[in-house]
């Protein structure tokens, strides 16, 4: 056990160190640098999954609260990348003024291939960007202007938390769409991320 995680570690301080990180990493930094490994881990996995889905299967709805394949992806990328990830970033966004104005439910991507690169280019910038917090930033707040233009406080690492585990939550309804259609399903338990990167 002590041996994983000095592995995980180590592979979390050279990833900082690429990306010019200064800060001593902590074991916050260690655990959601791992989860943001595992989120593009998972994402890839799930959109090669996809790739053999019919075209009028991915854009038909099959009962999945954003109904359709393509709309539960588009709502990935609005959510994790588009309103969590310029918050993080402490970014100001006042939805309701972009034009069109960004709902939750927007299609931010109307094509297939160019969604998928959008998502997996976006899942990757969660770990240089935890990478550069210090220690402290994940004891605090995030104070934050919600999507209805409310502004929140919201405690800093269990938000973070929320983050990567709404992305789970949507893979998960992928996955079971996946299987009623008749595909196989891609294992995206994150024990298998585990045992993979401790090759």
């Amino acid at each position: 056990m002590n041996v994983m995680k000095t592995h995980q570690e180590l592979r979390a301080l050279r990833g900082a160190l690429e990306w010019g990180s200064t800060n001593d990493l902590s074991m916050w930094h260690v655990h959601f640098m791992r989860l943001a490994r595992y989120n593009v881990w998972a994402t890839r996995r799930l959109l090669t999954a996809l790739e053999p889905v019919a075209e009028a299967d991915y854009r038909r709805d099959v009962g999945l609260f954003f109904k359709s394949l393509h709309g539960t992806l588009n709502h990935l990328r609005v959510g994790e990348q588009l309103v969590w990830l310029p918050r993080f970033r402490g970014e100001a966004v006042v939805f309701a003024q972009m034009q069109p104005p960004l709902r939750l439910d927007s299609e931010v991507e109307t094509d297939r291939q160019r969604l998928a690169l959008a998502l997996q280019d976006g899942t990757q910038a969660w770990e240089p960007l935890i990478a550069s917090w210090p220690a402290e930033q994940f004891d605090g707040q995030l104070a934050y202007t919600t999507t209805a233009g409310v502004p929140q406080v919201l405690p800093f690492a269990a938000t973070l938390s929320h983050v990567f585990n709404h992305s789970t939550h949507h893979r998960g309804q992928i996955t079971a769409a996946l299987t009623a259609l008749g595909h196989a399903c891609p294992e995206l338990d994150l024990v298998y991320f585990l045992r993979e990167e401790s090759l």
